[in-house]
C-alpha cells in the first residue's frame, strides 16, 4: 500500500513510480492508479470548461463552431438527454495514468487555442455514436454502450473526428498503385500529397515501373527507376505535415523479383550514400513461394523487366503470378532479366531488417491463395495488415482519367477481446463494430483521389481488428506460447468471422444490394465456407471450453446455413476483418496492442512535454506477473503460431512483428520468416531485437492508427 506522502505527489511522480518497487520487492500499481485520479484533480478538471447543462454545452460547442450541428439535428432533444445520461451514469473512469493522458493530450475536443477542455471521455463516446448511427436511436444507443464498456475502439481517426465541425477524415490510410508511365507516377504523388494532408498514412506500389536502364520509347539506359519515385515520395510526405502536427507518412512495396530489388533494399543500410539513403519512408518486399524454393535449392533467382513483361504478357507485372509464370518467364528471351542467389537476396532482408526494421514482408502466394474475392492482392498499406485487390487507373495527356481504377482505404477499429468476452455475447458486439465501421466507409468520400472514392464505394470494405489477447490469456491464467493460447485464438477468431460475415449479408438484405462483383467471389460461390461446413472450430480442452462457457458459438451447421443465407442475399462489404498493430486506442482501453505479447511489463513511453510515462500491462498483478513474460522471452515462433491461428479466419492481414533477443543473428530472422511463411502468415511488419526496448527507446507505432 502506499503511504501517506504519496499525497504530496503529482500524477507525474505517482505514475514513475510503477518502475520503482517498493519495499517488498512489489510493483506499485496502487501509485499508477493513484496518478490517474491525482490528473484529474490536478490538471483536468482545472482546465475543463464547464457547463451547468447539457443543452448549454451542446448550444455552445455548436455555435461556436466546434460540433457538427447536422449531427445533432438528427436526434430529438429527449433522446440526446437520454444517451447522455445514460453514459454519464456508467461513471466511467480511467484505470492506468496513461490511458487517461493519451487521451485528453490526443482526442478530446480542445478551445482553440489549445488550453482547455471541452469534453469528457463520455462525450467524445457519444459524439461518435450520434454521429455513426446517422439518425437511429437504437443504433446510436448500441454503439455507445460498446465503445463506453470498452467492448469496441474505432481506429483514431474516426474517434478523434467524429461529429466536429472542423475535422479530418474517418480513414485510417489508403493504398495506391502507380503504374509504368509519367502520368501516373505525377498523379500517384499528387494523391499522396492531398491524403497525407488529410491525415491518412499512404502505401503506393512500386512493383510495375521500370527498372534503372531500362529503354524508354526504345533508347537504352533511359529509366532512372524506382529510386528516384522513392526519394520524390519521401520529401512529399515531408511536406504534408499535417499543419505541422507530425510528418507525412507513407511506405512503398516492391516485388522481390523486379531488377532494382537489391537497391530498393540497400536504401535503408545505415551506411547508404545520401544520395540514395531513404530516412522516413517505409519499405515493403512482395515475396512469392517461387523465391522461397529458389532459396532451398540454393539457386539464382531471376528478376525481370517489369516493362518487357507488360509487353509479352498484356497485364502490369504487379497482376502476375510470378511462382506460376516463372520458368516461362525466364526462357522468354522478349524479357530482359538479371540474376542474383536466392539466399544472397534473403541475407540482405535479414541484414537491412537486423538494421532497421524494414522491409516488411508481403508473402505474395500466400495472400492470394487465402483471397477470396476476384482479383490480385499485390501490396500492403503501411501496418501491413490491409490486403485488398486493385485496380489499375490510365491517364490521358492532361492526367486526367481516361480509366478510373480502384484504389484502397482503411476503415478501421478493433475489439477489446477481454471485455468482448466478459459480455458474454459476441454477436452483439460484432455486429455492432461491423455496423458502425460500415458507417465509417459510407460515410466516407475522398472526392481529391477519386481512384480512392471509387474502390471504397464499390467495395465498402471494412477492417474489423483485435486488441488486448496477451491481456486476456494472461489474466484467464493462460501462458502466450501453449497451446490453450493457440486454440483460444482459433475458436475466437472462426467466432468473430462467422457474425462479421452475418452481419454483412444481413446489411445486404436490408439494402438489396452487394459488394461490385460479389458474384464473381468464392462467397458467391460457396468455395469460401467449405473449411467451416466441413469441420467444427469449436474448444476442445476443458480450459478453453470454461473460458467461453455460456456463449453461443457458431457449429458446422451454423455455418451451412450462413453459408445458404450468402449464396442467396450477398454480402454488403468485400473485405471484414483486419488485425492492426494499435497505438493509442490500445492505452484508452487498457489494453495490451494488437494480438502480439506485450513487448515489457511496465512499458516506457516518450510523451512530448512530459517526457517519459510508464504503462502497466492491462490486467497484471503482482501474483500473476509468471504469465507476463514480454515478446522477446516468448520468442517468434510461439508468436507466429498464435497469427496462424488467427490468420485463418481473417479474410484481410495482421501486423506481426517479429521479436528477438539482444544475441539474435540475421540467421535466426530467416529462419522466423521461413517458419511463419510455412505456416501460412500472410505478412510481416517490423523486425525488433531487444536492445531497443532496453535502452528505453519507444517501439514505433503505425502512424495510421496511433497519434
Amino acid at each position: 500500500m502506499l503511504d501517506s506522502t504519496v499525497n504530496e505527489l503529482d500524477y507525474h511522480a505517482l505514475n514513475a513510480m510503477l518502475n520503482l518497487y517498493d519495499a517488498d520487492g512489489q510493483i506499485r500499481f496502487d501509485a499508477d492508479r493513484m496518478a490517474a485520479r491525482q490528473y484529474f484533480l490536478q490538471h483536468v478538471n482545472q482546465n475543463t470548461v464547464f457547463f451547468h447543462s447539457l443543452d448549454e454545452k451542446l448550444n455552445y460547442l455548436v455555435s461556436e463552431g466546434y460540433y457538427e450541428e447536422a449531427v445533432l439535428d438528427q436526434y430529438s432533444k429527449n433522446f440526446m438527454r437520454q444517451i447522455w445520461d445514460v453514459a454519464y451514469a456508467r461513471k466511467f473512469r480511467f484505470p492506468t495514468f496513461l490511458g487517461a493522458f493519451k487521451y485528453y493530450t490526443s482526442y478530446t475536443l480542445k478551445t482553440r487555442d489549445g488550453q482547455r477542455y471541452l469534453e469528457r471521455y463520455e462525450d467524445r463516446v457519444v459524439m461518435t455514436a450520434l454521429t455513426l448511427a446517422r439518425g437511429e436511436e437504437a443504433l446510436a444507443m448500441s454503439f455507445m454502450d460498446e465503445m463506453l464498456s470498452g467492448r469496441f475502439q474505432p481506429a483514431t481517426p474516426t474517434f478523434l473526428n467524429a461529429g466536429k465541425a472542423s475535422r479530418g477524415e474517418l480513414i485510417s490510410c489508403f493504398l495506391l498503385r502507380l503504374e509504368d508511365n509519367m502520368e501516373s507516377i505525377g498523379r500517384g504523388i499528387n494523391s499522396a500529397l492531398q491524403l497525407s494532408k488529410r491525415g491518412g498514412g499512404v502505401a503506393l506500389l512500386l512493383t510495375n515501373i521500370r527498372e534503372h536502364g531500362a529503354p524508354i520509347k526504345g533508347i537504352e539506359n533511359q529509366s532512372s527507376g524506382v529510386i528516384p519515385v522513392m526519394k520524390l515520395l519521401e520529401d512529399s510526405f515531408s511536406y504534408a505535415n499535417q499543419l505541422g502536427a507530425r510528418q507525412g507518412a507513407g511506405a512503398v512495396y516492391l516485388n522481390a523479383h523486379h531488377p532494382d530489388i537489391m537497391q530498393f533494399l540497400d536504401t535503408k543500410r545505415e551506411n547508404a550514400d545520401e544520395k540514395i539513403r531513404i530516412k522516413t519512408l517505409s519499405l515493403g518486399v512482395v515475396i512469392p513461394d517461387i523465391t522461397f524454393e529458389l532459396a532451398k535449392k540454393n539457386a539464382d533467382m531471376y528478376l525481370f523487366s517489369p516493362h518487357d513483361v507488360e509487353k509479352v504478357y498484356g497485364v502490369p507485372f504487379s497482376e502476375l503470378s510470378i511462382t506460376d509464370n516463372y520458368a516461362e518467364m525466364v526462357d522468354d528471351k522478349r524479357i530482359r532479366k538479371s540474376k542474383v542467389n536466392a539466399r544472397e537476396f534473403f541475407q540482405t532482408v535479414a541484414e537491412i531488417q537486423f538494421e532497421s526494421g524494414y522491409p516488411y514482408v508481403m508473402f505474395e502466394d500466400t495472400v492470394n491463395r487465402a483471397n477470396p474475392i476476384d482479383g490480385r492482392i499485390n501490396m500492403s498499406n503501411l501496418c501491413s495488415e490491409i490486403l485488398q485487390v486493385n485496380e489499375a487507373s490510365t491517364f490521358n495527356d492532361d492526367l486526367s482519367y481516361e480509366h478510373l481504377g480502384t484504389d484502397i482505404s482503411c476503415n478501421l477499429g478493433s475489439l477489446n477481446i477481454a471485455k468482448a468476452m466478459d459480455n458474454r455475447d459476441l454477436g452483439q458486439t460484432v455486429t455492432a463494430a461491423i455496423r458502425a465501421l460500415t458507417a465509417v466507409s459510407e460515410m466516407s468520400a475522398i472526392d481529391s483521389v477519386p481512384s480512392v472514392r471509387r474502390g471504397n464505394d464499390e467495395s465498402r470494405a471494412i477492417g474489423l481488428g483485435q486488441m488486448n489477447l496477451h491481456g486476456f490469456l494472461a489474466r484467464e491464467h493462460i501462458h502466450y506460447d501453449s497451446a490453450e493460447a493457440v486454440e483460444f485464438t482459433s475458436v475466437y477468431f472462426a467466432a468473430v468471422a462467422y457474425h462479421a460475415i452475418r452481419t454483412s449479408c444481413d446489411l445486404a438484405r436490408e439494402n438489396k444490394v452487394t459488394f461490385k462483383d460479389f458474384e464473381k467471389s468464392e462467397y458467391a460461390s460457396g468455395a469460401f465456407f467449405e473449411k467451416y461446413t466441413n469441420r467444427d472450430w469449436l474448444p476442445q480442452s476443458d480450459k478453453v471450453k470454461s473460458l467461453f462457457e455460456g456463449m453461443d458459438l457458431p457449429s458446422q451447421d451454423n455455418w451451412a446455413s450462413l453459408k445458404a443465407d450468402v449464396m442467396q442475399h450477398g454480402l454488403y462489404n468485400r473485405n471484414l476483418q483486419a488485425v492492426p498493430p494499435t497505438g493509442s486506442i490500445s492505452y484508452i482501453n487498457n489494453s495490451t496492442s494488437s494480438i502480439h505479447p506485450i513487448v515489457s511489463r511496465i512499458e516506457i513511453r516518450k510523451e512530448g512535454k512530459i517526457g517519459r510515462v510508464y504503462y502497466p500491462a492491462a490486467f497484471m498483478a503482482n501474483d500473476n506477473l509468471e504469465y507476463y513474460r514480454d515478446a522477446y522471452e516468448i520468442g517468434p515462433e510461439a508468436l507466429i503460431d498464435v497469427y496462424a491461428a488467427a490468420t485463418e479466419h481473417v479474410d484481410q492481414g495482421l501486423s506481426l512483428t517479429l521479436f528477438f533477443p539482444s544475441d539474435a543473428t540475421t540467421r535466426d530472422i530467416n529462419r522466423a520468416q521461413i517458419y511463419a511463411w510455412k505456416k501460412g502468415i500472410k505478412t510481416i511488419y517490423y523486425v525488433r531485437l531487444r536492445q531497443e526496448v532496453l535502452e528505453g527507446t519507444e517501439v514505433e507505432g503505425c502512424v495510421s492508427c496511433a497519434l
